[in-house]
C-alpha cells in the first residue's frame, strides 16, 4: 500500500489497522508445546480409555487438551487481538522488539482459531465417548498446524481461509 495524493507515491503508508503477525506465531509456539504435553501424557491411555466418561474427563491429557480447546473458542469468538496469549505477546514481548515492518488482518488468524477449536471439539467428543486415540489423533493434528505456523510462519487455518474467500464461501 502507498499514499496517495503525496509528492512520493513510492512511500509505503504506515499501516493503521490490523495486528502484529509475530503475535499469532507466539501464540502458536505456546499452542504447539502445550499439545506436545497433551500427547506425552495421552500416549499411556490412547489405546484403552478408562471406562467410564467421568475418567476420562479426570485424565490428565484430557483436562489441558480442554483448556486448549476453550482457548480456541477464545480466540476463534473474541478474536486474537484480545486472545490471552495475544495479551502476552504485546506485554512481555512485544515491547523488545522493533515495530512491524507490516501489519496482518486478523480474520485470517481468528478464522484458524476457529479451526483449531473444530478440530479439539472433535477430539473432546471422541475421548469422551471412549474412542481409542480419538484425543491423541486430534492433538497431533492441531500440534501440526500449531507448529507450521510458530516455526515457519504457515498458517494452514489462515491458507483454508483465503481458499474459501476465493471460493466465494466466506467473506473477506
Amino acid at each position: 500500500m502507498t499514499t496517495s495524493g503525496s509528492a512520493d507515491s513510492a512511500v509505503p503508508a504506515r499501516p493503521t489497522a490490523g495486528i502484529d503477525p509475530r503475535g499469532p506465531r507466539f501464540s502458536a509456539g505456546i499452542t504447539a508445546l502445550l499439545l506436545v504435553i497433551v500427547l506425552l501424557l495421552g500416549a499411556g491411555t490412547a489405546a484403552q480409555p478408562p471406562a467410564t466418561i467421568g475418567e476420562r474427563a479426570a485424565e490428565p491429557a484430557f483436562i489441558l487438551f480442554a483448556v486448549i480447546t476453550a482457548l480456541f473458542a477464545w480466540g476463534a469468538f473474541a478474536g486474537v487481538a484480545r486472545h490471552p496469549y495475544g495479551f502476552l505477546y504485546r506485554r512481555l514481548l512485544r515491547p523488545f522488539l522493533s515495530a512491524p515492518t507490516e501489519l496482518e488482518d486478523p480474520k485470517p488468524p481468528t478464522f484458524a482459531q476457529a479451526v483449531g477449536l473444530f478440530v479439539t471439539v472433535i477430539g473432546v467428543i471422541l475421548a469422551l465417548i471412549g474412542v481409542p486415540y480419538g484425543l491423541v489423533i486430534c492433538a497431533a493434528a492441531a500440534f501440526v498446524a500449531a507448529f507450521l505456523n510458530s516455526v515457519f510462519g504457515y498458517c494452514l487455518g489462515c491458507q483454508l481461509y483465503l481458499l474459501l474467500v476465493r471460493g466465494g464461501i466466506a467473506l473477506p
